[in-house]
């Protein structure tokens, strides 16, 4: 579990099915621009059940980690955040993928879960630099990247399909040796996001 000051982000559990297809299918309008598009079975308990197991397995193999956002206040479930593509060797990196139900968005509940994140990511996992990119016009998504510390390095030409169409995207990142993500390490010897 990471803790936020408002929120905490845990693994996505079975349990979670039927508030996270009530969220997701009330956010769908507002969530289509900017992600993929959506399987014809995207909210069913059998598409949750196989996307646990790839949640599972890339957890396994370190590959990424998935994460629900709830609301402290009373473990309401707001969003996601994903940590996928972690590359090791030289790299030493990863990708930062996030999503806000549209009742919460625009409240900091993201800033506050990505925030919270920082310490997982440079302190327990150990990477050097983390990645995000959203839209262009995504202009409450780059808040939320600038807000936290992350800096945004330039344009990547359709770089992801989204909403059915090869999209260009801005890059962000963060290093660990940014000033907002060693401030966000325990001190030697503390838990990382306890």
């Amino acid at each position: 579990m990471v803790q936020g000051s408002r929120v905490y982000l845990r693994p996505p559990q079975l349990t979670d099915w039927a508030d996270w297809a009530r969220l997701r299918a009330a956010s769908r309008d507002f969530l289509t621009p900017w992600e993929p598009t959506w399987a014809v079975d995207e909210l069913t308990r059998n598409a949750f059940r196989r996307r646990l197991r790839r949640y599972h397995r890339d957890a396994r193999d370190g590959f990424g980690y998935a994460f629900f956002v709830f609301r402290r206040a009373d473990d309401r479930l707001l969003g996601g955040v994903t940590l996928t593509n972690i590359r090791r060797g030289v790299t030493q990196s990863c990708s930062l993928g996030y999503w806000m139900g549209k009742d919460y968005a625009g409240k900091g509940h993201m800033s506050d879960a990505v925030s919270a994140i920082l310490p997982f990511v440079f302190g327990e996992l150990r990477l050097h630099r983390l990645e995000a990119a959203c839209l262009p016009s995504n202009d409450r998504s780059k808040a939320v990247l600038r807000r936290v510390g992350f800096r945004e390095e330039g344009l990547a030409r359709e770089y992801l399909r989204i909403n059915g169409a090869w999209r260009d995207h801005v890059l962000f990142a963060m290093l660990g040796s940014d000033d907002r993500a060693a401030a966000a390490v325990p001190a030697e010897g503390a838990t990382a996001g306890a």
